[in-house]
């Protein structure tokens, strides 16, 4: 089922920023089918650094929105990338939905698993969670395309406590990157791997990259602002990569 957009008509190859406005509404495929928390599970592959949860969506959903997000008005990164910044090359589509994060939140088992990881390791989200940042982005990267070597930076939000107009707005940060993806080597995408350096050794060897493969439908949550680790998405060279991108969110 393809999303129902309000926009403006205009031309979807422009290269635009990230502050570029986007359509006020999005109607999101339902999230299902969904495995139950009880068969899902956080995996620790860097401790307090990058966590992973395989099959959150099963391949079925993930096929129904790359479908679905094909249809988006898709926009290519600029070639040139500000000063300072990292270059990354790939379509991208983004919008202020609260209601879509918090339906990923709470619809799925991820609310859970984050709640129950942090009973079990205190502290590791970096304060009180409450949910998703709304600001919901969709990646699609083509042959050719990657995001270099680069820092997440930590951002200020104002998050909502309903759906309510009149709903009290708590002040919030992210803390840490949620990339769900939709695509691996199963749907024929090859490279577009998320690699991870750590710092360097005292002897002054670093350590070797840590490699975090696509998965169909598996949640890679990274620490970022002030702790991130230098990372970089590889370069596609076969299919399309497909992502969802959002960040854990805790009170300020």
């Amino acid at each position: 089922m393809a999303p129902k957009i309000k926009r403006k008509s205009a031309p979807t190859t422009k290269p635009v920023s990230e502050e570029a406005q986007q359509p006020p509404t999005v109607n999101w495929p339902p999230l299902t089918p969904l495995l139950p928390s009880s068969d899902l599970s956080i995996r620790t592959v860097v401790p307090s650094q990058i966590l992973t949860i395989s099959s959150l969506w099963p391949s079925k959903l993930c096929n129904m929105y790359i479908s679905s997000l094909s249809s988006l008005p898709l926009t290519t990164t600029p070639a040139g990338p500000k000063r300072g910044l990292a270059l990354r090359v790939n379509d991208r589509f983004q919008i202020s939905d609260p209601t879509f994060a918090e339906k990923l939140w709470s619809g799925t088992a991820l609310k859970e698993l984050v709640l129950e990881y942090a009973a079990a390791e205190q502290g590791i989200w970096g304060g009180e969670v409450v949910g998703l940042n709304p600001n919901i982005r969709v990646y699609r990267y083509r042959p050719g395309q990657f995001f270099d070597r680069h820092f997440d930076d930590s951002n200020d939000v104002a998050f909502a406590t309903s759906s309510s107009r009149d709903a009290e707005e708590v002040k919030a940060r992210t803390t840490w990157t949620l990339l769900l993806y939709l695509t691996d080597r199963s749907t024929g995408c090859v490279g577009g791997e998320t690699v991870f350096y750590p710092e360097a050794k005292k002897k002054g060897k670093g350590e070797e990259p840590v490699v975090c493969e696509l998965e169909v439908g598996m949640v890679l949550l990274h620490r970022h602002g002030r702790e991130c680790m230098l990372h970089e998405g590889r370069e596609v060279t076969q299919g399309e990569k497909w992502v969802l991108r959002s960040d854990i969110c805790v009170k300020r």
